[in-house]
Parts: C-alpha cells; sequence; structure tokens
C-alpha cells in the first residue's frame, strides 16, 4: 500500500542508523564504505529517502546482517505499528548460522535493546567463540542448550535464564529437539 511506504521508509531508516550505531560506524565511515555522500546516507537512515535493492545489499554486507533483516515481513495495521508484532509479520534477523533462526520480536530497532525468538535446531552448534560489545539476558523456552560464556561450560534447559556482559560465548544444541529461547540484546546488533 503506497500510504504505508513513508512509515516503512522511516523504520528502515531507523533500523538502519540504530545498526551502525550499534557496529561504532559514523556516518563517514559507513559512507566511505558504501562508496555514497554522506548526505544520501543521512537521508537514508532520516526515511527521506529509500535505497534501491541494490543499496540494500550493500548496507546489509556493510553491516554484517542478512538483507531480508532489513524487511517486513508485513505491514502492520496503523495503530499498531511501532507497537505490535504480529507472530505472522516476524522479521527474520541473526547471525544466518547453519540451525539457528531468529525471527525479531521487537518492533524495530530504535530501541536500546532488541529481543529475539531464537530456534536452535536439533545437533546444531556455533563452533566459534563470538564476544560482542553487549549485555544479553536469554530465557529457555523449550528444550536444552549448551552455553560456554567465560570458557566455562552451562547446560540449561527450560525456565532456566543466562546473561552475559561481553563475554566470549558460544552454543550448542547436541540434543535431538529444537531449543526455543527468547534472547535481549543491548546495545541492538542486528
Amino acid at each position: 500500500m503506497i500510504h504505508d511506504q513513508p512509515e516503512r521508509v522511516r523504520t528502515l531508516g531507523a533500523d538502519l542508523r540504530a545498526l551502525r550505531k550499534a557496529r561504532g560506524l559514523t556516518l563517514v565511515d559507513l559512507a566511505e564504505t558504501l562508496d555514497r555522500s554522506v548526505g544520501w546516507l543521512s537521508q537514508v537512515e532520516r526515511g527521506m529517502s529509500e535505497p534501491s535493492v541494490t543499496d540494500l545489499r550493500h548496507l546489509a554486507a556493510a553491516l554484517d546482517v542478512s538483507v531480508s533483516s532489513l524487511f517486513r515481513q508485513c505491514a502492520s495495521p496503523s495503530p499498531e505499528q511501532g507497537l505490535i508484532v504480529r507472530k505472522g509479520a516476524r522479521r527474520p534477523i541473526g547471525s544466518r548460522e547453519a540451525g539457528l533462526v531468529e525471527e525479531l520480536l521487537s518492533p524495530d530497532l530504535t530501541d536500546d535493546f532488541e529481543v529475539l525468538h531464537s530456534t536452535f535446531e536439533p545437533q546444531s552448534k556455533l563452533t566459534e567463540t563470538v564476544m560482542r560489545p553487549t549485555q544479553e539476558v536469554g530465557f529457555i523456552i523449550s528444550g536444552k542448550i549448551d552455553l560456554w560464556i567465560d570458557g566455562e561450560e552451562f547446560t540449561l534447559g527450560e525456565g532456566d535464564s543466562f546473561r552475559t556482559r561481553g563475554q566470549p560465548m558460544r552454543w550448542a544444541n547436541p540434543y535431538d529437539v529444537p531449543c526455543v529461547a527468547v534472547w535481549v540484546i543491548s546495545p541492538p546488533v542486528y
């Protein structure tokens, strides 16, 4: 719908700004990486200009996110925009690791945190340790997962939760059922 386009463009711009800032990039840094002007990038972030599909591919690569994470699955009715995310309208987002499916539960990336619905498929794992300048809290809804935080191994099951504060971390689901978790990350990284 044409009248939804300005809200979609504004939200995309706000998400791009949040991602850029979460990565510690200035407008100049990202514009140089994209070989675009600072003015163009500023207009995109303020929702005054809509990037082409090619621009979105370049932005996604520069910000290390999937192109699909920059799109909304379904437009929300006007009263719900920015407030409500329906189950069928979640945006896929995340690390693109094989066996990990992440969906954004937050309406966008403009808050001081993001909330993800994460499904770790059976027999999946993150083989490399990651360390992000974030605080993260996870809550296991179902299944089990093994976490390594700061070199210590923990097995978490339904109802368990955890927190990390910029510590090295990796995960594995060596079990026969998916592990489903809600994950809160501050500041947003996806």
